[in-house]
């Protein structure tokens, strides 16, 4: 990192790399405080029934506000974009779930390089997903790092970083907020360090590495063997995508509001159904469905449902099996 002092007087040139609505406060924190001279999206993406073409969040933002777009369809070997960083004067990038890998070339141009705000405690969860997988593995804690982008998989120095505690009942969705506010207020912090010349960076340790793979949409089929405690933490998981699904003599079912219960029975018995939902066993106790959606119908009371279509105690549904490998 260098002159330190020239920040002090002309105050930091931001270059914004983001996308989805988790990326918004962030960008909103930033350019509160500091000036943002170009902001970076993934391209427009047909969406819903109509493929209407749509903005991402951070890109329609962006044209609120009048601040200057960039959408490049590919960064690697692209001369334009470079050039159009490059004249942007920014002193430093800052990304947050821009969901595209920066190549080195693009890396080097701001002088003080790129920030990223990623949303676990690294060297633990690096990849595209931390958040889902903390929540699937039961972590009771996580947090953000902001660390120094390098042209690894989140593998560059650590420049700050502050623990969240995840409340028990939080899913993808509420901990994706809490964690969203918590980077806004980081990054502010980090840039005001990095425009002092206070920011100090701290290699991560390889060795005590863990990653968290972009989630698939078998991520999300229950596993009813696992203790009872696992499938609701990976209900919590996958909660915003790909949900949590399962199957019941070979018909796809979405499951929602599950918890932990009271309850023993073979891994996907159904123990009974009342106002409360669907209790069904798993390798270790039982969880309790509140909703169940069947494919092409809207979701309902789990107690519902089974009386509907003849669940009764006793009826297992399908055990998931892992798809062969090659």
């Amino acid at each position: 990192m260098s002159d330190p002092q020239l920040l002090k007087t002309s105050g930091l040139r931001v270059a914004f790399f983001g996308s989805p609505a988790f990326a918004l406060p962030v960008l909103e924190a930033i350019r509160e405080r500091f000036e943002v001279v170009l902001v970076v999206a993934q391209p427009d993406k047909p969406v819903g029934r109509g493929l209407k073409l749509t903005p991402p969040p951070v890109a329609a933002r962006t044209a609120e506000l009048g601040l200057s777009l960039a959408q490049p369809l590919k960064l690697r070997r692209n001369a334009e974009f470079e050039a159009g960083l490059r004249d942007s004067g920014a002193d430093v990038a800052v990304t947050c779930a821009y969901g595209k890998i920066l190549p080195a070339p693009v890396l080097e141009i701001p002088r003080f390089g790129f920030l990223n705000t990623h949303t676990s405690l690294l060297p633990a969860y690096r990849g595209a997903a931390p958040i889902q997988w903390a929540l699937i593995r039961g972590e009771p804690l996580t947090g953000t790092t902001i660390m120094q982008t390098d042209p690894g998989m989140d593998t560059g120095p650590i420049l700050l970083q502050e623990e969240l505690p995840i409340a028990p009942q939080w899913t993808s969705l509420e901990l994706s907020d809490a964690l969203a506010e918590q980077a806004a207020r980081l990054i502010v912090t980090a840039l005001e360090r990095l425009a002092r010349g206070d920011l100090m960076p701290t290699p991560q340790d390889d060795a005590a590495a863990t990653h968290a793979p972009m989630l698939v949409k078998e991520d999300g089929f229950v596993r009813w063997a696992d203790p009872a405690r696992a499938v609701v933490d990976r209900y919590r998981g996958v909660a915003a995508w790909p949900q949590t699904t399962a199957f019941l003599n070979g018909a796809r079912l979405k499951l929602g509001g599950l918890r932990v219960d009271a309850g023993e029975g073979q891994p996907g018995e159904v123990l009974g159904a009342d106002e409360s939902g669907l209790l069904i066993a798993c390798g270790s106790g039982a969880v309790r469905v509140q909703t169940v959606q069947p494919e092409t119908r809207r979701a309902q009371p789990a107690q519902f449902w089974a009386a509907s279509t003849g669940v009764e105690r006793g009826t297992r549904f399908d055990l998931w099996k892992p798809a062969p490998t090659d």
